[in-house]
């Protein structure tokens, strides 16, 4: 292992920007694994599969604290939990099979363009914020699509089925806090799908980097769920996303 990858230069813009994508996925139950399978695949050149596997690592540690923090502020909905379960790990399950099926060349692009809508989603939910107030019906379903997403696209969970049950008109502070309880056994069934076909990734560099900074960030997010107002982070992230993602189609494709 190259111990350059572990100095604090190297270590510190990876840390700052897992702490930035969990402040606002603990905050609204989504983001993280989109802004940080951006950075790898768009950025950095991350083939997806890696990108998508080193992602859910680290979330199998940041969706395990950030579900205790929801967990202790009262954020989770039993029955809802239980409805998004299992129908989430299956989905995750397929996704990861099929990333790690197809040539990375080929799938690349597209997960992009994937990550575009997703921003492009997230920024019309911002502006349009609030959504108006439904009843929610659509819960199984839901979860295997936003499970196979996350794991085909290396995140989205959290915009899929947040952003739908909150359509849909359920609690927002106990949808964000439910998704990101069930978000931690979703990461870890895909994580270990991702390891079962690809091996064990090297926690050196970019993903240590995230993972601190994940880490520090969960209790703070549990907390702003309930303080801050989720418009202009959802706009901000958006537009993040829809650049980066948009870059990153540019120079596969242009």
């Amino acid at each position: 292992m190259d111990l350059t990858l572990l100095s604090i230069e190297a270590l510190l813009p990876f840390i700052l920007v897992g702490f930035a994508a969990q402040l606002v996925d603990g905050a609204l139950g989504m983001a993280f694994g989109v802004i940080s399978n951006t950075l790898l695949v768009a950025v950095m050149g991350v083939p997806p599969a890696l990108a998508s596997q080193r992602v859910h690592v680290v979330e199998c540690f940041t969706t395990a604290t950030s579900g205790i923090s929801h967990l202790l502020h009262g954020n989770i909905d039993k029955q809802l939990f239980l409805r998004l379960l299992l129908p989430g790990v299956i989905g995750g399950v397929l996704g990861a099979y099929l990333l790690t099926s197809l040539d990375a060349s080929v799938v690349k692009p597209f997960v992009l363009l994937y990550l575009t809508a997703i921003g492009l989603y997230i920024l019309a939910r911002g502006l349009f914020y609030p959504p108006k107030l439904k009843e929610a019906r659509l819960i199984a379903p839901l979860g295997l699509v936003g499970g196979f997403l996350d794991a085909a696209g290396g995140g989205g969970w959290g915009a899929v089925v947040t952003s739908n049950l909150l359509i849909q008109g359920a609690d927002p502070r106990k949808v964000v806090g439910t998704v990101n309880a069930v978000e931690f056994f979703l990461t870890l069934t895909v994580s270990a799908t991702f390891i079962w076909h690809l091996g064990f990734a090297d926690l050196a560099g970019a993903t240590l980097g995230l993972l601190i900074g994940g880490l520090l960030a969960a209790p703070i997010g549990a907390w702003a769920a309930k303080h801050f107002p989720p418009k202009q982070m959802l706009i901000l992230v958006g537009i993040v996303l829809i650049l980066t993602s948009g870059f990153g189609v540019w120079k596969a494709w242009g």
